[in-house]
């Protein structure tokens, strides 16, 4: 088992996955990334390995959307991190996102999304220290 864990980042559109994931790297993240809905639920029951966090798009393409992937990420961990990123779901999140989850529209900086991604699993490290 790997001392660090990764976190899964699933975007349709290939150059703001290159980005997002750089960026995340950048910021000392390990990054797992997947380009649609199938492949993101593929990385989530096969990996040996559980996530930290979940970075998701929310319109994926044909297959599962990003509310499928966070949902099918909460059956494995009821408590993992979920931050969603969307340009036109945002309406939809308190009825279709998990909760405790959190949303970041777009367009997003890169910044924002550092940011994001560390506070949520700082907010759940104290949740677990709890």
């Amino acid at each position: 088992m790997s001392a660090v864990q990764a976190v899964l980042y699933v975007e349709d559109e290939p150059l703001i996955r290159e980005m997002s994931a750089m960026a995340l790297e950048d910021a000392g993240f390990e990054v797992v990334v997947a380009g649609n809905g199938t492949d993101a639920l593929v990385a989530l029951d096969g990996s040996a390995d559980p996530f930290c966090a979940v970075v998701t798009d929310v319109n994926l393409g044909p297959g599962p959307d990003g509310w499928d992937v966070a949902w099918r990420a909460r059956e494995l961990n009821n408590t993992l991190p979920v931050i969603y990123v969307t340009g036109a779901a945002s309406a939809d999140w308190p009825l279709k996102g998990v909760p405790d989850s959190v949303i970041i529209g777009k367009p997003f900086t890169m910044k924002q999304l550092v940011t994001a991604v560390g506070t949520i699993l700082k907010r759940q490290v104290a949740r677990v220290d709890d």
